[in-house]
């Protein structure tokens, strides 16, 4: 058996309707001849880009390495259970939905998807839609997809960089353009698009509104002010705490080192994506990896400690799941 160490994964590269062929805010190296909307960092099918285990995905290291990977906080060892991705929307994304646990197993399926945005560009004026505006109904807005007038009954948020938003399953949304989110989710990829402003896209308007909760706890994430660590160089803001995920923001000048289980005592996998400047990320005994602006490492649970040091400085993501049962965050529109 392989010896688990960081793993700095591939991203895949997604073709969409609504994306754009320039990435260079996140991506200045790469040059695109279609529309790319999403740049997949954790999917099932994302592979391995270092070490011994290059080209295998994270469906197969899973399944081969179960709690070691992904720890003991995962609802599932033998699989990967959070996907990051980033999203470059150009046009409004389709007005969606994804189900909620629940909603999930009736249809058969192991789990829902509730995810969450981080902002990490915004142009002025920029907006989401989160949910249906007070008082509207599930029949009203069905009324409304067939009457080619759906996003009137939407509740329209402008969003700034820097914050973070919760998307619980069962939110009617889409983002509209001029912005880049870091997503970040439970691993499902089921959508149910409700609405496309008459691109000729197979719609599931059934199955969506079957899914739909007219009040739902989404919106921008109340939270506290940055912390400073190891003095003035190093800052973490707490983005996110919620069922599923719980997503921090570390600027560092200085090294860091961090542990892969949290204060409940169970452990996660750690998953860091690089939002500005460039990093090395050390184990014990391993190899250094390189995080750079657009990477995504995957720290295995089972390292226990790692540590992070600045080339200069580094801005990145920590995402992890939550060793212990969570309330949804607390929000507003």
């Amino acid at each position: 058996m392989n010896q688990l160490y960081p793993l700095l994964m591939s991203p895949i590269f997604d073709p969409r309707p609504w994306g754009t062929e320039d990435l260079s805010p996140i991506y200045p190296n790469h040059r695109f001849d279609e529309k790319i909307g999403e740049a997949w960092l954790t999917g099932d099918a994302s592979k391995v880009a270092n070490g011994p285990l290059t080209g295998e995905s994270l469906a197969e290291l899973s399944c081969r390495f179960g709690g070691a990977l992904v720890g003991d906080a995962a609802p599932d060892p033998s699989r990967f259970p959070l996907l990051l991705k980033f999203l470059f929307p150009h046009e409004k994304l389709s007005v969606q939905v994804h189900p909620d646990d629940e909603a999930a197993r009736r249809a058969g399926q192991p789990w829902g998807k509730t995810e969450c945005w981080y902002v990490a560009h915004a142009q002025p004026g920029t907006q989401v839609a989160l949910g249906l505006k007070p008082g509207t109904t599930r029949a009203q807005f069905e009324q409304a997809i067939h009457e080619q007038r759906a996003e009137e009954l939407l509740h329209w948020v402008k969003i700034f960089p820097g914050e973070m938003i919760y998307v619980a399953g069962g939110t009617v949304h889409t983002l509209g353009p001029g912005a880049i989110i870091v997503e970040t989710q439970q691993q499902s990829d089921v959508t149910y698009r409700l609405y496309d402003y008459g691109r000729p896209r197979e719609l599931h308007v059934k199955e969506g509104m079957a899914v739909v909760k007219e009040s739902v706890a989404s919106g921008k994430v109340v939270r506290p002010a940055p912390v400073a660590l190891s003095g003035a160089n190093n800052r973490r803001s707490a983005l996110i705490a919620a069922p599923y995920f719980a997503v921090d923001m570390f600027q560092l000048k200085q090294p860091l080192s961090f542990p892969t289980c949290d204060d409940s005592g169970k452990s996660s996998v750690q998953i860091l994506v690089a939002i500005e400047g460039c990093g090395i990320v050390e184990t014990q005994g391993m190899q250094p990896v390189t995080l750079g602006k657009g990477d995504a490492i995957v720290v295995p649970a089972s390292l226990g400690e790692f540590r992070v040091r600045p080339q200069w400085q580094v801005e990145f993501l920590k995402a992890s799941v939550p060793g212990k049962a969570l309330p949804e965050p607390v929000t507003r529109m």
